[in-house]
C-alpha cells in the first residue's frame, strides 16, 4: 500500500467589480460547498502559473495582478490532506463558463458581504485572511 503524502493545491479568489468568482462543488470533497478557482500544483510550476492554468481550464477566463493572500494545512475532509495556498487576483478577460461539468454545478460572481453557503474549507480561510491580514492556518 502506497504512503499517503499531502497533496498541494492553489486556490485563488477571482475579482471583478468588487466580487468575488465562485463555483458550486460537484467532486470527490466538498460536494455541494461554494469554492474559489483552483486545483493541484503541478511539478515544475509556480504558485501564479498553476492559479492562471486553472482559471483557464475551470472557467475560460484570464487573471491578472496575482497576489499571495495565505497558506493553510487542510485536513478535515476524510482521507485528505492539502497544503493550500490562498490566493487573489484580478478578472481580465473572458466570459465565465463551467468548463468542467462533471466537478461544479455552475459559477456566479458574489459580494463579500454576501456569500452562499456552505463555503469550502480553504475559502473560508481565504475569506478570513482577507478580513484580518492573517496569513497561516494550520488546524
Amino acid at each position: 500500500m502506497a504512503e499517503k503524502q499531502p497533496q498541494v493545491g492553489i486556490g485563488v479568489f477571482v475579482f471583478k467589480e468588487g466580487k468575488i468568482l465562485l463555483g458550486k462543488r460537484k467532486s470527490s470533497h466538498g460536494t455541494g460547498e461554494y469554492a474559489a478557482l483552483g486545483g493541484h500544483l503541478e511539478f515544475g510550476e509556480s504558485f501564479e502559473e498553476c492559479a492562471r492554468r486553472e482559471t483557464r481550464e475551470e472557467a475560460g477566463i484570464e487573471i491578472a495582478n496575482f497576489k499571495f493572500l495565505c497558506v493553510c494545512n487542510i485536513k478535515g475532509y476524510k482521507d485528505k490532506h492539502y497544503v493550500d495556498i490562498g490566493c487573489t487576483a484580478d478578472w481580465e478577460s473572458g466570459e465565465v463558463k463551467v468548463m468542467e461539468p462533471e466537478k461544479l454545478e455552475s459559477w456566479d460572481w458574489y459580494s463579500l458581504d454576501s456569500l452562499p453557503e456552505p463555503l469550502f474549507e480553504p475559502d473560508r480561510y481565504y475569506l478570513e485572511a482577507l478580513n484580518s491580514n492573517k496569513n497561516f492556518f494550520d488546524f
